[in-house]
């Protein structure tokens, strides 16, 4: 698996964006969705990787700059295909250890309460995210929940 960064031109990732989208708002009221458009991850603040074997799509992540210290886990997905491989521990490792290099202090990231989100929220535990507040420009709503790393805690 190679994980490089990705400029959001090819059908593969266009395909996994557009699935996220779906299930989002298939799974939150849509006042609740933060996740990202294709257009709102090629904003200058976020950096984009995806995920790929043998030239196919495996998942994607972003991160997203708010601060000298603090960074933003966007639209961490893996395809269908790939669930139960790896990819998502192997997109938040990477994610981390660029957060790291860029000298952020924290790392957060917003997902939803319902049980759908679960899997999602147990990998981000299994990393040292904890349950915080509001930060960035978030509202405060009850389908949201917040989390955060320190990352000078962190092992990854």
């Amino acid at each position: 698996m190679q994980i490089e960064i990705d400029k959001l031109t090819c059908d593969g990732v266009r395909g996994l964006l557009e699935a996220h989208l779906a299930d989002m708002y298939a799974t939150s009221p849509a006042e609740s969705v933060h996740a990202l458009d294709m257009q709102g991850l090629k904003h200058q603040s976020i950096t984009f990787w995806s995920a790929r074997e043998d030239g196919k799509v495996l998942g994607c992540v972003a991160l997203k700059h708010l601060s000298d210290e603090h960074g933003e886990i966007k639209s961490m997905r893996s395809a269908e295909h790939a669930r139960h491989r790896g990819v998502a521990t192997a997109l938040l490792q990477h994610l981390i250890t660029q957060a790291k290099q860029r000298g952020y202090r924290c790392l957060s990231l917003e997902t939803g309460t319902m049980e759908y989100f679960e899997p999602a929220k147990s990998l981000y535990r299994k990393f040292g995210f904890v349950d915080c507040g509001l930060f960035a420009d978030y509202p405060l709503d009850p389908n949201s929940c917040f989390m955060t790393l320190h990352l000078n805690d962190s092992a990854a």
